[in-house]
């Protein structure tokens, strides 16, 4: 139960991109990045649609899928640590209103990118690789899935966060019986294998 707080959801991060006007401000945000990077003197058009498109798809890899955890209490037991903004994102549904809006916004920019920027190799090079760094993780086959050890814990972390966990359980028991010691480590090693 979460005592003084507003809002009813176990996790805010999951419902966040259905707010009210999130999606208006989410396109104006852009839109004033792109008036920003305008106004700034000696850049051409084509270089600042490919600032635009490279900027927007490093935030929006960056936040949705490098951070992970909320930044809210939770009480859900650290399931939210170990997920990304995306993974937690509708408690992890796929193919919601929410999601496909933040699939087809980057290939939309991506598209005024290209045209604006009259089809140059270069920029179209950078342009569609920034484009795949963005789509690729959000594709339901990745889901919590860490490629080339990217944004993922080592084994040793996890096997000192888990013995550091039963230590602490261990200790703060008032009278320790010898099976329920042995049944805690039990499902903590087995913990450990399933983190493996």
């Amino acid at each position: 139960m979460n005592v003084g707080t507003a809002h009813s959801e176990v996790n805010p991060n999951t419902r966040v991109m259905n707010s009210r006007g999130i999606w208006l401000s989410y396109v104006l945000g852009i839109g004033l990045l792109h008036i920003i990077l305008l106004s700034i003197p000696f850049v051409s058009v084509p270089v600042v649609w490919t600032l635009t498109n490279l900027i927007h798809n490093m935030c929006m890899y960056i936040f949705l899928h490098t951070v992970k955890g909320t930044p809210f209490e939770t009480p859900d037991q650290g399931k939210a640590r170990l997920l990304t903004h995306w993974e937690q994102m509708d408690y992890g549904v796929q193919f919601t209103a929410s999601r496909k809006f933040l699939t087809i916004t980057p290939i939309i920019l991506y598209f005024l990118t290209s045209f604006y920027t009259k089809y140059d190799r270069v920029h179209f090079i950078i342009n569609t690789i920034s484009l795949l760094t963005v789509l690729i993780p959000k594709l339901p086959q990745f889901h919590g899935v860490r490629l080339f050890g990217i944004n993922k814990r080592n084994r040793t972390e996890n096997r000192r966060r888990m013995t550091a966990g039963m230590e602490i359980w261990k200790l703060s028991s008032p009278v320790p019986m010898l099976r329920e010691i042995r049944t805690a480590e039990a499902l903590c090693v087995n913990m450990m294998v399933i983190l493996d």
